[in-house]
């Protein structure tokens, strides 16, 4: 068997010519990188580490490594200090390069351990950092939350501003049955940065999780979901939004898989696209043979906001079983001009009508973050991009 960093050297850069890459650019080759040595220095909070105030302990990492972990409700540990399985990898070495490089290269990470029963009100913050130019991290957090247990979990990924890098996430979270865990993903990276995020869950019998996902930051950032409904009666919602401008790409590969009998699931993205920038999403539901009573839906809507942006949208769906109900929905287009035309007719111009258009827009989705108390960062940071587009001429 090969080792995974025999599988990392056999395997080729992405090149745009693979099915997963087909729709993005991928510019940052392990050969402009250097590994991590003593990571950086960290840096300030920024505007969401500084609004979650109150937390059931924080951890800070940097350039791959955990520099500070503590909470008095959730039991921690270096993944390096346990048994090597918390460490291994949950996605295949050979499902791309720079999953491979995870699995050769990650040296440390964060193991959450929700004990059974237990309650926990506030969230768990991840501060996950990349500072140092020129090299490549490979941060692992591990997350299990034990029988009938609950918890919130927030990761808020940060960059120096400026630094050109790769930060290789792997994200694992196991659900034991009736656990309760809710996740929310905010990506703030400098628009240097590049990330490939894996993030692999897999749900036990009535069990739910709740993920929510802001993508913001990045020159070029993918996340790519691996959601197992394994257990009975195990339920999943998605929601995230995401808002790309200059020469960003925002990539989203999500694969929800109902292997449970009675799972339900539902994938509710928006995004928005100006200058030249890129998204993509391609969603994938696939219910197993024997998956009885699965309820399943996703949903991608689109707005394009420049002549030169792009968003491409691929769902999908995979039915291997009778006695299902399912569907997806996605819609890629500019602002509805009926909709401009209708608050223009109430006296608004039309720079503050799309103002308004884009804040309903993404609200339907910061509504139903899974976390609450960051609703007001999040809208105003999506809402000050278009802002400052709009200021400088690059949108109307």
């Amino acid at each position: 068997m090969e080792s995974a960093f025999e599988v990392f050297a056999s395997l080729s850069e992405p090149t745009g010519a693979e099915e997963d890459w087909r729709y993005v650019t991928y510019d940052m080759p392990f050969s402009s990188l250097a590994p991590v040595g003593v990571p950086g220095a960290a840096i300030a909070p920024g505007p969401f580490v500084g609004a979650i105030t109150d937390r059931s302990g924080s951890a800070l990492i940097v350039d791959g490594t955990v520099v500070e972990a503590s909470s008095n409700a959730l039991q921690l540990r270096r993944l390096a200090e346990i048994d090597a399985d918390r460490m291994t990898s949950r996605v295949p070495a050979d499902h791309n390069k720079l999953a491979a490089a995870h699995a050769a290269f990650a040296h440390d990470g964060l193991f959450i351990d929700v004990p059974a029963g237990a309650a926990v009100d506030q969230p768990f913050l991840i501060d996950l950092q990349a500072v140092t130019p020129g090299v490549a991290s490979f941060p692992h957090i591990s997350v299990r939350v034990g029988e009938n247990a609950e918890a919130s979990v927030i990761v808020v990924y940060r960059s120096a501003e400026g630094a050109s890098l790769l930060m290789v996430p792997e994200i694992d979270l196991d659900l034991a049955q009736g656990a309760n865990l809710r996740f929310l993903s905010l990506q703030n990276l400098d628009h240097a940065a590049h990330s490939v995020t894996h993030l692999r869950v897999t749900a036990g019998r009535d069990s739910t999780i709740r993920i929510g996902e802001v993508g913001l930051g990045g020159h070029f950032a993918r996340l790519d979901v691996g959601l197992d409904l394994e257990g009975d009666g195990s339920s999943a919602e998605t929601v995230g939004l995401y808002f790309g401008e200059g020469n960003q790409t925002l990539d989203y590969r999500l694969l929800v898989r109902h292997a449970g009998k009675h799972t339900s699931s539902d994938v509710f993205l928006k995004g928005a696209v100006e200058d030249e920038s890129v998204s993509v999403f391609t969603g994938l539901l696939r219910i197993e043979p024997g998956a009885v009573g699965t309820a399943t839906y996703e949903t991608n809507r689109n707005l394009v906001l420049s002549e030169g942006a792009k968003a491409n949208s691929v769902p999908n769906l995979e039915i291997l079983c009778d006695d299902v109900a399912c569907g997806h929905g996605s819609s890629v287009g500019p602002p509805d001009e009926e909709s401009l035309y209708y608050l223009m007719s109430r006296g608004l111009p039309r720079p503050a009508a799309m103002r308004l258009l884009i804040k309903g827009f993404f609200q339907e989705v910061i509504d139903r973050l899974p976390i609450g108390g960051m609703e007001e960062p999040i809208a105003a940071e999506v809402f000050r991009r278009f802002v400052t587009a709009q200021g400088e001429g690059r949108v109307a």
